[in-house]
């Protein structure tokens, strides 16, 4: 038995924000790396779309995000950046939506060329809120669960 698969080393990079009430992407992408100057990209991006309501954003510890390259950029448009804890991509919301995407698109399809692959990828992104809402909302949600009152058991 054969089973198509993609083959090549195009890549598509997406780096996106997720507005965590009304959950609204806004997104970046290349066919190259994702590295600082995409990150202020997005922060200009950001800031275009949101005017001059207050800006708290929540990122990951990729080296490209903490640099100060984006440290000042964030500063320029007052832009308050907030690191999560290393190894914790349960806290980023951003991180459920990938997988949704990942899940609503890319596993057990096949396509032919490398534009029908970004093509499904974008319109993927752009349903988010629209088709797709109902159930992004209950897996955006905040609600996370906290150890406040559990008891730690030396073992």
């Amino acid at each position: 038995m054969f089973i198509k698969a993609p083959s090549g080393r195009k890549r598509f990079n997406v780096l996106g924000a997720l507005n965590a009430l009304t959950h609204e992407m806004v997104t970046i992408t290349n066919t190259g790396y994702i590295n600082s100057y995409s990150v202020c990209k997005l922060l200009v991006k950001i800031t275009q779309k949101c005017g001059n309501l207050p800006v708290s954003i929540v990122l990951d510890n990729a080296r490209y995000q903490r640099c100060k390259l984006v440290q000042e950029t964030a500063k320029l448009f007052d832009i308050e950046l907030l690191y999560l804890p290393a190894y914790s991509p349960n806290l980023n919301l951003i991180e459920r939506l990938w997988k949704f995407v990942k899940k609503k698109c890319l596993y057990s399809k096949y396509y032919s060329d490398f534009d029908s692959f970004t093509e499904a990828i974008s319109q993927c992104l752009a349903k988010t809120s629209g088709c797709y809402k109902k159930e992004l909302d209950s897996l955006l949600s905040l609600n996370f669960q906290s150890f406040s009152k559990s008891h730690i058991i030396a073992v």
